[in-house]
This record gives structure tokens, sequence and C-alpha cells, in this order.
């Protein structure tokens, strides 16, 4: 007798996506992502905004996503060679009016450091924010080029057992 059963890929798929959302939410909440929860037990998790930094010639740029996130309620350090950008993005929602379906965005204090090299111009860092970008500018210290020291071929070689000079024919 066979036995013929029903397959169905789209079952297949969906387990799969189960698997991966699971893994996901697993693995922010290791990262101390978790989502966050607006009702009694409110708690908001700690977020990091994205970061680019690219290098010119003459500066290092710093672009941080911060869309939401006010001038004020942002502090920008640099101390040993640690740039520190940290602040807070508030929610513009009040949960006691609104039940929120579904929350994506992140809120609550952020804190990046970036370690960067020694030989930047601190006194001369700007920065400036625009359409959600904070853009930092971090000027590099004038190039300090390594001296190069030629050697010579000498005529004379030092015999150390001796303490005499000897000749060197090349």
């Amino acid at each position: 007798m066979t036995v013929v059963t029903g397959w169905d890929l789209f079952e297949d798929l969906r387990d799969a996506q189960d698997e991966m959302l699971r893994l996901n939410r697993l693995r922010a909440y290791r990262l101390g992502q978790a989502g966050q929860v607006y009702d009694a037990g409110t708690t908001k998790a700690t977020w990091m905004p994205t970061v680019d930094i690219s290098e010119r010639k003459d500066a290092y740029l710093v672009a941080v996503e911060l869309p939401g996130v006010g001038i004020n309620d942002l502090e920008i350090t640099f101390q040993d060679g640690l740039m520190t950008i940290q602040g807070e993005r508030y929610s513009a929602h009040d949960s006691s009016e609104e039940k929120m379906h579904r929350v994506e965005r992140r809120y609550g204090p952020f804190r990046r450091s970036i370690t960067l090299p020694s030989h930047v111009m601190a006194d001369e860092i700007e920065a400036t924010a625009q359409d959600g970008v904070l853009q930092i500018l971090v000027p590099k210290a004038a190039d300090v080029q390594a001296k190069r020291i030629q050697v010579h071929v000498s005529q004379k070689h030092a015999d150390p057992a001796s303490g005499t000079e000897a000749e060197i024919s090349s």
C-alpha cells in the first residue's frame, strides 16, 4: 500500500523564517537590543546609531545617523584619542494616550566610542547636523614624516678583536 502525503513548500519557508526571527531576537537580546515595551512595565533598551568613518588626505569624517535626536540631546567628547558620541532619543508617542501595535524604532540613551589615531587636531574637531545625520570632521595633524637615514659604505672597517682598522675592498 502506498501512502501519499502532501508537501507544502510555503510551510517549510514559514518554518525557516520563524527560526530566523527566533535567532535574531535571541541575538538582539544578548546585545541588549531587545524590543522595547510601552506599557506599565516600561523599559527602554539601549540602542546604537549606525556610523560611517571615512578618511581624506586632510581629515577623518564620521557620519552618524541620528534621526529624531535634537542637538541639545547630544554630547560629543574627545579625550586620550577616544571620541565619544552620546545622547538620547525620546519617543514622540504618549503611551498613555495611544496603544502601540508595532514599535521598530529604538528610543532611549545611546553611546558610541571611536578610537582615533594620535595624529589628529583635537582642538579643531567640528560637528554639524542636517537631515538626521551628524557629520564630524576630525582634522589630521601635519604629517609627521620619519627621517630617512642613508647608510653609506665605509672604506675602513674596525676590527673589534684587535682594536685596529682594516681596509675593506668593495
